[in-house]
């Protein structure tokens, strides 16, 4: 099993990975202006977590899901040929809500402050 540093360093070789595929390799309209916020990797390696937002926000939420699944199999075989692993992790996408989330906080505190 490996430790937890291994795993936070696969993790962020795959969010590097992944983002560098969104920008260059993958096509598919759905997954244009999408960026990886986390990847998470289990201590099996068994599977990798991975968590996306849009500039957009939640609204393009089922789009770019279904577009991640899509692509799934040909992303999980490009990283599997850069990232050296003896058994390469399943990917599970998710939507990360924290982008909209931190943004409604920033907005809450700016009217706080403008109401001083």
């Amino acid at each position: 099993m490996p430790s937890g540093v291994r795993l936070q360093r696969i993790a962020n070789r795959f969010r590097e990975e992944l983002s560098e595929m969104l920008l260059r390799e993958i096509n598919d309209p759905r997954l244009k202006l999408i960026y990886v916020t986390d990847v998470k990797v289990d201590k099996e390696l068994a599977y990798a977590d991975v968590y996306v937002s849009a500039v957009e926000g939640v609204s393009r939420s089922k789009d770019v899901l279904a577009g991640l699944e899509s692509a799934s199999g040909f992303i999980r075989r490009t990283l599997a040929s850069r990232i050296e692993l003896r058994a390469f992790p399943r990917l599970r996408f998710h939507w990360d809500m924290t982008p909209e989330k931190a943004d409604h906080i920033e907005k809450v505190l700016a009217e706080l402050r403008n109401k001083k």
